[in-house]
C-alpha cells in the first residue's frame, strides 16, 4: 500500500515521515555507510524542508517498510547541490517536467526474502509503481535518480533499466554512487506491474491511511500480543530492553538479539516482535 505525503497534508502524517526518517538512517547511515546527518535516531538533511514528496509504502499492519523522496531539479537538489561530483563537469537538468528521486529505501529487517506481499522484492516492485503513476499524474516525463550499483541491478531485473545514465560514478561511503534516467511512461509502470503482479490501485487515500495508522495504534496500546495470548519471560524481557533503549542504535541492538535467539520463538511470536517494536514501550 502506498501513501504520498507532501506540503498538503504532512500535518496528518508526522509520525509516519518519523518512522521513514528512522528507516533512511538504518539504511544510508547504517548499511550503506554514507556521511549523511542522524539526530535522535533519524535522518534528514536540507532538503527535506523543501517541501518534496514521499512516496511511502506500508506494511497490512500500517507500518513503514519503504520510501523514497521526490523533489523539483527547477530548484536545490542533491544531484546538483550535493552528489555534483557524478556530473563531472555537465550542467544539471534542470526541468519542470523532470524531478529528482532520491533516498529510496526498503526495510530488509522488517521483510522477508520471499516473493509474498511482506518481501523485500514485492515492496521494491509496489514503490515503483507508486512513485512513477504519482510523477507521471503530476506531469512528470522523467526521473532523475542518485543510487548504488545494488539498486541499478535491482531496477534493470524489475524490468525497470534506467534508459540512460548522467555523469560517471563516484565513491559516496561504503558503495560508489551514480545518475540514472528513468521515463514516466506508461510502458514502464506496465512493465513493473506485470514483473511483480500487482493489478490492483496501489495507493491509499488519506482517511483510509488514517482509519489504518488508528487500527495500528489501538493495538499497540493492547497490553496483549495480537493473538491475545500472554507474553512469555522472554519476550517481556524484549519488551523491557525495548523500553529503555534510549537512541536507535540501542534500539537496533534489541532487534539483532532477538533475531539471534529467534529459534526460541514460534514463527508467530517472532513477526510479532520484529513488526511492533513501538508498541513495547506503552507494555513495559
Amino acid at each position: 500500500m502506498i501513501i504520498v505525503v507532501d506540503g498538503l497534508n504532512r500535518h496528518l502524517f508526522g509520525e509516519v515521515l518519523d518512522e521513514m526518517f528512522e528507516l533512511r538512517a538504518r539504511v544510508f547511515g547504517g548499511r550503506l555507510g554514507w556521511d549523511v546527518n542522524i539526530e535522535d535516531g533519524k535522518e534528514i538533511d536540507e532538503f527535506d524542508h523543501l517541501d518534496p514528496a514521499y512516496v511511502i509504502g506500508l506494511d497490512d499492519g500500517g507500518n513503514v517498510v519503504a520510501a523514497v523522496r521526490a523533489l523539483q531539479t527547477t530548484g536545490p537538489h542533491m544531484l546538483s547541490d550535493v552528489f555534483s561530483a557524478i556530473l563531472d563537469g555537465e550542467a544539471p537538468l534542470r526541468s519542470a517536467t523532470v524531478w529528482e528521486s532520491t533516498r529510496f529505501c526498503v526495510d530488509t529487517q522488517r521483510l522477508n526474502r520471499g516473493k509474498d506481499k511482506n518481501s523485500v522484492a514485492y515492496a521494491t516492485s509496489e514503490l515503483m509503481v507508486g512513485s512513477l503513476e504519482y510523477a507521471k499524474n503530476a506531469g512528470i516525463q522523467d526521473i532523475i535518480t542518485v543510487i548504488d550499483p545494488v539498486m541499478d541491478r535491482v531496477l534493470k531485473r524489475s524490468d525497470n533499466a534506467p534508459y540512460d545514465y548522467v555523469g560517471k560514478k563516484v565513491q559516496m561511503g561504503k558503495v560508489p554512487a551514480l545518475a540514472a534516467l528513468l521515463d514516466c511512461s506508461d510502458e514502464r509502470i506496465s512493465r513493473v506491474r506485470n514483473f511483480a503482479d500487482i493489478r490492483h490501485n496501489v495507493f491509499l487515500e488519506d482517511e483510509q491511511a488514517l482509519e489504518l495508522f488508528e487500527s495500528r495504534k489501538d493495538a499497540e496500546l493492547s497490553p496483549a500480543n495480537h493473538d491475545q495470548k500472554p507474553r512469555t519471560d522472554l519476550e517481556k524481557y524484549f519488551v523491557e530492553q525495548m523500553s529503555a533503549a534510549k537512541n536507535e542504535a540501542e534500539r537496533q541492538d534489541v532487534l539483532k538479539l532477538i533475531e539471534a535467539l529467534s529459534h526460541t520463538f514460534t514463527p508467530e511470536q517472532k513477526t510479532a516482535l520484529l513488526k511492533t517494536p513501538r508498541a513495547f514501550a506503552h507494555e513495559a
